[in-house]
């Protein structure tokens, strides 16, 4: 077996970490944030479907020993594997984040959490933060929009607040399709039942791809924030 896309980088920035929508992690530090290409999910939203729904020939190649040293050398508290999936890319963010905790960096992902649980098990030691996309509470919704399920992702998220990653968890609204008050407290109500405290960010959806739904008002989403604070004591507002 091959893993085809290993050390093939196909975006690569510094940013603030509050751009990984992490909050409570960090705040005001700038981190090293690399992808590759690809997603293991097909939504029909996507917002970075240029990079994660097609191949992109423009890639740079790095080891994971450069990765971790242009990261050291960037002054960054550590490395973010985002923009794209990077659980599709999981043998060189293994090696890489093995790395980075040996040169004292601390390892980000964002992502959509959908893994099966042998491989989680692997790599949660090596994650410090994660912030985890939850699309939508309902199966059907993964199903049809996602062409996916979401007991994955629940279980993804169970496992690294157990194991002490610190998470934060993205919810876009799109509406029409998941911005219903009751879809939205069946996120939070399990968010909550796992730690109040874990922080939750409602973003607001735009036209992408191949979904035509409109853009999310910032009322729908400051109404669903104060929905969602009944429950959870960290909730957010993003991308208004």
């Amino acid at each position: 077996m091959e893993a085809l896309q290993y050390g093939k980088i196909v975006a690569c920035a510094i940013d603030p970490v509050e751009k990984k929508s992490l909050r409570k992690f960090h705040p005001g530090e700038m981190i090293y944030s690399i992808a590759g290409q690809g997603c293991n999910l097909h939504c029909a939203f996507c917002q970075n479907w240029q990079i994660s729904q097609q191949c992109s020939s423009v890639t740079t190649e790095m080891s994971p020993e450069q990765v971790v040293q242009a990261a050291v050398e960037s002054g960054s508290f550590g490395i973010a594997y985002t923009y794209s999936e990077p659980l599709v890319w999981y043998e060189f963010v293994h090696d890489t984040a093995k790395l980075a905790h040996k040169a004292g960096l601390e390892n980000v992902l964002v992502t959509n959490g959908f893994i099966n649980d042998e491989p989680l098990q692997k790599i949660l030691p090596l994650i410090d933060a994660a912030n985890i996309d939850l699309k939508s509470i309902e199966d059907s919704f993964y199903r049809k929009i996602c062409k996916a399920g979401v007991d994955p992702v629940k279980n993804t998220i169970r496992a690294m607040s157990n194991h002490g990653v610190h998470i934060e968890v993205t919810n876009l609204i799109i509406p029409g399709y998941n911005d219903s008050k009751e879809q939205v407290l069946g996120v939070v109500d399990f968010l909550a039942d796992i730690d109040s405290k874990i922080p939750l960010h409602l973003s607001a959806y735009y036209p992408a791809y191949n979904f035509d739904a409109p853009r999310t008002s910032p009322d729908k989403i400051k109404s669903l924030v104060e929905l969602a604070s009944t429950r959870l004591e960290n909730v957010y507002p993003g991308n208004i």
